[in-house]
């Protein structure tokens, strides 16, 4: 059975039941309110006749020459205490007994429903005393056709419209429902259509009106199609890539080999080219081994006292040997604190924010490296007036294997893997801190890293930047 049949039968069958019991509680209040109709009646009519009622002189009832006021459609008896039919109403004559048998001897009113011949009646029955003796009965009847087929038209319309509500129940829940599972239809469908072509690309269509909870499980698998798909796509460049990287040093360490093999002699130059391409390899292999470490959580910190002036001092040193005097290095504010964290860890963030800047600065331009503490938080700037980042790269800045397209143009001996953001991003967050990147194309880049004095605590996150316009993308934790 179909979920669409299933929830068809759920929804018709509770508004079924729903007006099922409803059709209940109406025909109850309508027969309720009959009966005490009919009771009132009959009470009215029994005190009118009483109020014309005499008694002899030795106490036996009598009645009144003078004509009994009674409606049309009410019928009555009178019953001495010895059993005997003192009077009744011209309409009573085909009753050869009393109307209520069993009420006769009771010495309080009682309201009965009897049958007498073929026809339903409803009989009050009266206690008659004189002078405090009992001296009689007195019974009302009044015929229940008229409200028993009333009755019987309430409930053959109740049971029409219970069957109608059933069908259009139904009907309308058969189409609701398939319109509101239809995007669950099309997103099987897509599912399948994926899971065969593997086409990434496909979406699955929602209306803008749509806010329901189907709506937001549709933009949030279009969301993750989005991601799966930009995942796929890098997995593939990272590849392609990998097999370039690989490519080029394996050719040279068996070109080098070949060429000693052949002159079957060691050159010093071969072993040295060989030695840089091996140092590649082992680059590339210690950067994935990391990157798989942070990712699953289990990077290792070795959490000592770490000068930060005296870090970014080393790092400035390196960034010198790196640029080999093409750029402008500067250090501007640097405030002595010291932070509880990993130093080889956060160097190597440092280290390749600051390759990052040589390399993709313009010889001769400027790159500022500054720190400036903050409350219970120290920030780290590394800017440069290089080309800055397109804002369509901004969101992929800190995703693994990511390059710039522009970067692919460049010297690849410059140009690393794509994984020294992704790298800092996750020791950055394992400090619990974060990394803000403020960008203008064609000034420069300046990412922040900023990171708790102390570990284990929450501190205030400080203010998001000192001197900067906006934020254009973070990475790391700790509440904004």
């Amino acid at each position: 059975m179909s979920l669409r049949l299933r929830l068809t039968l759920v929804f018709s069958g509770m508004l079924s039941s729903a007006v099922f019991l409803l059709s209940i509680v109406v025909y109850t209040l309508v027969s309720l309110l009959f009966t005490d109709f009919i009771d009132q009646g009959l009470q009215t009519n029994a005190n009118q006749l009483i109020a014309y009622l005499r008694a002899d002189g030795i106490g036996n009832l009598v009645a009144s020459p003078d004509p009994l006021p009674l409606a049309e459609d009410h019928y009555f008896q009178i019953w001495s205490q010895d059993g005997q039919l003192v009077d009744y109403s011209e309409n009573a004559s085909d009753f050869a007994r009393a109307m209520d048998d069993q009420a006769l001897g009771q010495g309080q009113v009682l309201f009965n429903d009897v049958t007498l011949g073929q026809e339903m009646f409803r009989v009050i029955t009266v206690p008659l005393a004189v002078e405090g003796e009992p001296s009689g009965w007195l019974q009302v009847a009044v015929s229940l056709a008229e409200i028993r087929h009333t009755l019987r038209l309430l409930r053959i319309g109740m049971f029409i419209s219970v069957g109608f509500a059933l069908v259009v129940s139904i009907v309308v829940g058969w189409i609701v429902i398939g319109q509101a599972l239809s995007p669950l239809a099309k997103m099987a469908d897509i599912a399948r259509r994926i899971a065969t072509t593997n086409d990434l690309s496909q979406r699955i269509p929602v209306s803008t009106a749509q806010s329901n909870e189907i709506g937001s499980l549709v933009l949030t698998f279009n969301q993750t199609f989005v991601r799966l798909e930009r995942l796929f796509n890098t997995q593939r460049r990272f590849l392609a890539d990998v097999s370039h990287e690989l490519r080029t040093p394996l050719t040279v360490i068996k070109g080098n080999v070949g060429l000693m093999r052949l002159m079957k002699s060691f050159d010093e130059e071969s072993l040295i080219t060989i030695e840089k391409e091996v140092d590649r390899l082992t680059r590339l292999v210690g950067d994935l081994l990391l990157m798989a470490q942070a990712e699953a959580g289990r990077l290792p910190l070795k959490l000592v006292s770490v000068s930060v002036d005296e870090l970014l001092l080393n790092v400035y040193e390196e960034m010198l040997l790196l640029s080999d005097g093409k750029h402008d290095i500067q250090i501007g504010e640097l405030e002595p604190t010291v932070i509880t964290g990993d130093r080889d860890r956060l160097k190597q963030v440092l280290l390749n924010l600051g390759v990052n800047a040589v390399n993709y600065t313009p010889e001769g331009r400027q790159i500022n490296l500054d720190i400036k503490a903050q409350g219970d938080w120290v920030g780290i700037m590394v800017s440069d007036a290089g080309l800055g980042i397109p804002k369509e790269e901004l969101g992929y800045l800190f995703e693994r294997f990511y390059r710039g397209e522009k970067s692919r143009t460049r010297n690849s001996d410059k140009v690393g893997f794509g994984l020294g953001l992704p790298i800092a991003y996750w020791i950055v967050r394992n400090h619990g801190g974060r990394i803000d990147v403020d960008t203008t194309e064609g000034e420069g880049t300046t990412f922040t890293v900023w990171l708790p004095k102390f570990q284990g605590e929450e501190p205030t996150q400080p203010l998001r930047k000192f001197g900067q316009k906006s934020t254009e993308n973070k990475a790391g934790s700790g509440k904004p």
